[in-house]
């Protein structure tokens, strides 16, 4: 008809489905370089390049002997830098650590690529995104391999960069082209890089148009898509890997339950309705092998524990044991298993073990130990535990009792240290609300 331009779904700055769309980011941004050099791979050789490290455990797995008692002055600080605002977490590979920051003057997500060695930064790649302060700002784990860095921001804008140089590769904003919905307080959702042998893809949650998908690192290509029929949304939480009966799927928490997706073409292979945290769902699910897996939550959702079953050429899941939340639950940071317990923070602050066989509490850190909301590791034999006010605690990963071997301040004006902690070669990146910091915890250091 004359006069009348035809316009695509989001043209006029309107979500199909009615909402508002935000401007939109010019993800490939900009690209500076700083003075600083990545470490000595040969003297950091270990790795923690994802959020809960290697293997997806929060576990370190690599042989460095960790002390078990801080001198006076506490661990030696390696090196400190200034962040904005926020709970986002390090990964470390090849002697670069990446933290995905927000720089607030600038109004602009912002992927740092810094030494691990003295902190300099060597690069940094941002886009212009504005925010509005909201329990902090910044909340996810960058991936990273020897090719590619993902990151996915609070906004829900995924950018794929190389490692090495930070030259950009490709983008997506996952409102505009999924139609997600950005949780409450941001998008927690720490992306995933899994290979499947044929390249390497990050998987990604949208929730809207799907609840799933898998692009090519290489090419930004999207491999395959999970149709989302009952609409669930994101969450804070993260997509775990699982292998079953030798087949590998993803494991996601979502807005409406729990859900397995085949790693081969995205199929839905099995969904469970009955796990849904009010408020926020943000730790993730935790395999407890035999195709067991343990759900937990906070607001008083307290712990789950599902079992995959095979029904002919089906899989299905069925409740094994409930535990209330003043027995196990966790309100942010995702419990450990190791050593045949499982490790976790409960609502109120306390550190407790429990018998992920029978559901038993084990023991419990007491009224007078709490930890907040602060992240938790393990390695060497020990629970790396950052209280929320900046207090770093050694503490025996023993299921026999609650055993604390160390402990000092490590953030002096320590406020919300909620980001997730990461353990390379003794060196622990650990930050609180606006400051991140790397302190040697090798044991060798203090002898």
């Amino acid at each position: 008809m004359p006069g009348v331009d035809l316009r695509l779904p989001g043209q006029d700055g309107r979500d199909p489905s009615g909402g508002i769309l935000e401007p939109k980011a010019d993800l490939r941004g900009m690209l500076a370089h700083g003075d600083g050099t990545p470490a000595d791979p040969s003297a950091f050789p270990d790795a923690w390049p994802r959020f809960r490290g290697s293997h997806f455990d929060a576990i370190c797995g690599d042989a460095t002997p960790l002390t078990r008692r801080f001198p006076p002055a506490g661990p030696n600080q390696l090196w400190s830098s200034d962040l904005g605002e926020g709970y986002a977490g390090a990964a470390i590979l090849h002697g670069r650590v990446y933290v995905l920051d927000y720089d607030q003057p600038a109004h602009a997500d912002t992927l740092r690529c810094l030494s691990l060695e003295n902190g300099k930064e060597i690069w940094k790649r941002a886009y212009n995104v504005d925010l509005t302060r909201n329990h902090g700002l910044s909340r996810t784990v960058p991936a990273v391999t020897e090719r590619f860095v993902v990151t996915l921001g609070p906004k829900c804008h995924v950018v794929c960069a190389d490692p090495n140089s930070g030259e950009f590769l490709w983008g997506i904003d996952l409102v505009r082209e999924y139609h997600a919905t950005v949780p409450q307080w941001y998008a927690g959702q720490c992306p995933l890089i899994d290979d499947d042998g044929g390249g390497e893809r990050a998987i990604l949650a949208p929730g809207g148009d799907c609840l799933m998908i898998a692009v090519d690192c290489a090419t930004g290509k999207v491999l395959w898509k999970t149709q989302n029929p009952r609409r669930w949304q994101m969450t804070h939480g993260s997509i775990v890997p699982v292998t079953f009966e030798g087949k590998r799927m993803y494991v996601y928490c979502a807005s409406g339950g729990v859900v397995g997706v085949s790693a081969d073409d995205g199929a839905i292979v099995w969904e469970f309705g009955g796990w849904k945290v009010t408020m926020a769902n943000v730790p993730s699910p935790l395999p407890l092998g035999d195709g067991r897996l343990l759900l937990s939550g906070g607001y008083g959702a307290g712990s789950l524990v599902l079992e995959m079953v095979r029904h002919g050429s089906r899989v299905a899941v069925k409740p094994l044991y409930r535990l209330p939340p003043e027995i196990f639950g966790a309100e942010q940071h995702t419990p450990i298993l190791y050593g045949g317990c499982v490790y976790g923070i409960i609502a109120g602050g306390q550190l407790v073990c429990m018998d992920p066989a029978t559901g038993k509490q084990l023991w419990a850190s007491g009224a007078k130990q709490k930890f907040g909301l602060g992240p938790f590791i393990v390695a060497d034999g020990l629970i790396i535990a950052l209280s929320e006010t900046g207090t770093l605690n050694l503490v025996e990963a023993d299921g026999s009792g609650f055993h604390p071997v160390a402990r000092a301040r490590i953030f002096e004006h320590g406020h919300e240290a909620w980001g997730p902690l990461a353990l390379a070669g003794g060196r622990l990146v650990a930050r609180d609300l606006t400051r991140m910091a790397c302190f040697d915890l090798r044991k060798v250091a203090y002898e």
